[in-house]
């Protein structure tokens, strides 16, 4: 189970608006709590059962124990709250392109909402093209900061393999209208994909991820494998 909006740690939200005020937001401290709010909002859509708070929660700690790499950690931090703001999982073609979640959408309403909170142009701009960055996962070299956000919203892959158990659970669920053999032919897409790049991980401290993360993915997609050629030698209905 994630963590609902009503029920989110207090220092989320006072998190959230320490990122926003070292940005330089100008509006005072209850506007930005609104706005946290109203993020959060957005994170506990039901629709969500991974792309939730919870993953949200993750990917924000996970920048946390990475900052040491980074530049400018508070706009990496914003990024990490907007990079998921927009998400749709109702088309099965949105698991296989992007997971549902929209990161040019998310960047837009990054700029807009950061605007409002009087966040300068340059690092608003920044803060979108870090979310923007996600849609491939692909970090610019030497850039230190898109490094850290891409290794830490990989980072579940990483997991200890319980973990990673429930987060397949959480992922399938999500996309429970999607048939089995779609979710099952486009996962494993996803997964041969990501074991053909040299390196998961872009950052220093990240590598050290690199050796779980394939072995959790060598296991997925082994197991996938198996279940696809059930499915293709099951006599047809």
């Amino acid at each position: 189970m994630g963590v609902h909006a009503d029920a989110v740690p207090e220092w989320l939200i006072s998190s959230w608006v320490r990122s926003c005020q070292a940005a330089g937001a100008t509006v005072p401290p209850d506007e930005l709590r609104a706005a946290g709010r109203r993020l959060l909002d957005r994170w506990d859509e039901p629709d969500r059962k991974y792309h939730n708070i919870t993953h949200l929660i993750d990917v924000l700690s996970r920048v946390d124990e990475l900052s040491e790499e980074t530049h400018e950690p508070d706009l990496v931090r914003l990024a990490a709250w907007y990079h998921g703001a927009k998400f749709n999982a109702s088309e099965s073609a949105a698991y296989a392109n992007r997971g549902g979640e929209n990161e040019e959408e998310s960047a837009e309403l990054a700029l807009d909402e950061l605007a409002a909170l009087g966040v300068p142009e340059r690092r608003r701009e920044r803060v979108a093209t870090l979310v923007r960055a996600l849609l491939r996962h692909t970090p610019v070299p030497h850039d230190f900061d898109c490094a850290v956000l891409c290794d830490a919203d990989l980072s579940m892959l990483a997991a200890e393999p319980q973990r990673y158990r429930t987060y397949l659970e959480e992922l399938r669920e999500e996309y429970a209208h999607i048939p089995v053999r779609d979710y099952v032919t486009s996962r494993i897409a996803i997964l041969t994909r990501l074991r053909q790049r040299e390196h998961l991980f872009a950052s220093g401290m990240g590598a050290a991820w690199e050796e779980s993360a394939r072995q959790n993915l060598d296991a997925e997609l082994a197991r996938l494998t198996k279940e696809l050629a059930a499915l293709d030698a099951a006599p047809e209905p």
